[in-house]
């Protein structure tokens, strides 16, 4: 059985996360927090996937389409009306998970929060989208960078500002 490095106690795979090539618990992670559930609101649909490091395959100037469950119809009332829109989501396929390196778009040293990388600990991930057309429960957008059949969490106005 693993041992969490820091407080080396054993654990399960699934009480642990790896990072820099160790174990730690989510004990020690996140200071005996509980987690709390977030439930997709639906998923994306486009040509991207993960690229080596943290690119991407495929590119983000194409339309994608987000999937919303039918439940979340209600909810869609006037957004139409908005340009750009924010988009929540989670990273589900994700690499190992490393506090520093170089960031790709300038090569400095810097930590997951100096950074949009895609491996990180809280698997979250958030962007501005441009909204085309909303038809259904479907939303029509550019310069997504999530990746095909990524989960989307939340939806929220955006601004004209690229993340």
């Amino acid at each position: 059985m693993p041992v969490c490095t820091k407080c080396k106690k054993e654990k399960e795979l699934d009480q642990l996360d790896k990072f820099d090539n160790q174990f730690i618990c989510y004990s020690c992670l996140y200071q005996n927090n509980k987690p709390f559930k977030i439930f997709p609101i639906g998923f994306v649909e486009n040509l991207l996937e993960r690229g080596e490091g943290f690119g991407l395959k495929g590119s983000r100037n194409n339309v994608s389409k987000i999937h919303l469950f039918e439940s979340q119809l209600p909810f869609l009332y006037k957004l139409e009306e908005d340009d750009w829109i924010t988009v929540v989501y989670y990273f589900h396929k994700q690499g190992k998970i490393r506090s520093t390196f170089p960031r790709g778009i300038d090569g400095k040293k810097v930590g997951i929060f100096a950074s949009r990388t895609p491996n990180r600990l809280s698997r979250i991930g958030i962007t501005n989208v441009k909204l085309i057309k909303i038809k259904d429960a479907t939303l029509f957008v550019k310069n997504l960078d999530a990746i095909n059949g990524t989960p989307v969490l939340d939806i929220k106005l955006g601004s004209k500002t690229k993340w």
